[in-house]
């Protein structure tokens, strides 16, 4: 796949005609990275804005205690930057680490000279806003995760928010990113069962009663899932 292809496949790029093209191009460079290879740790500087291309990054930070606290994963065709750590002088403070889980592929534009050939034309703001808005959503899901759900509001609102990566994940790489036992998440997905809200086939979950798993997280905190 060479970088037009790349450019191509990724979503944030797709209203901008050829020439525009080019210059994301002209300003951009593609690296291939290994699974459970680091991308870089928080606190971390650099001048470039990083997009997942393919593969899958898992986002974390460490506590006082130099335990691993999850926050959440990256899928491929998304930006992988912190948009809200870049600073006047183009520089980007890492708020976390970001590690990869499988064998991958990241975008790197220059972060000074997409301001000054896109941004400041007004060009992809849109998109930027689009991109605030989701990781403004992934942390208020980290608050309701850590803070206000309990053990079964945590795991319908996982299956209704990404069933896809729930069923790809091992029940304890679940459990780990939920911040309970894999004894408790065997309990939920039994109980879920026996409700009739889900059902396994061929192995992979399948929700049965969408409304049902909703009601659950709905009924704690301040998360609302039409």
């Amino acid at each position: 796949m060479n970088i037009l292809e790349i450019i191509k496949k990724i979503s944030f790029f797709n209203h901008l005609n050829n020439d525009q093209i080019d210059l994301i191009i002209s300003i951009s460079r593609v690296a291939k990275h290994h699974k459970k290879s680091i991308l870089y740790h928080e606190n971390f500087t650099n001048k470039n804005l990083l997009f997942l291309v393919k593969g899958l990054v898992e986002i974390y930070k460490i506590d006082k205690f130099n335990n691993k606290v999850f926050l959440y994963y990256i899928n491929e065709n998304s930006m992988i930057t912190e948009l809200s750590s870049i600073k006047n002088n183009r520089i980007i403070n890492c708020f976390s680490n970001v590690r990869f889980l499988e064998d991958s592929i990241v975008l790197y534009i220059d972060s000074e000279k997409f301001q000054e050939l896109f941004l400041s034309k007004n060009i992809l703001t849109e998109e930027l806003i689009e991109v605030i808005l989701k990781k403004n959503y992934q942390l208020h899901h980290i608050v309701n995760r850590e803070l206000v759900f309990d053990a079964t509001a945590k795991v319908a609102f996982m299956l209704i928010d990404d069933l896809k990566m729930f069923n790809k994940l091992k029940r304890v790489d679940i459990s780990f990113m939920l911040n309970i036992q894999p004894e408790t998440l065997s309990r939920v997905l039994k109980s879920l069962m026996r409700k009739g809200i889900i059902n396994i086939k061929k192995g992979e979950i399948v929700i049965e009663n969408k409304e049902d798993l909703i009601s659950i997280f709905n009924k704690v905190g301040d998360t609302k899932y039409n």
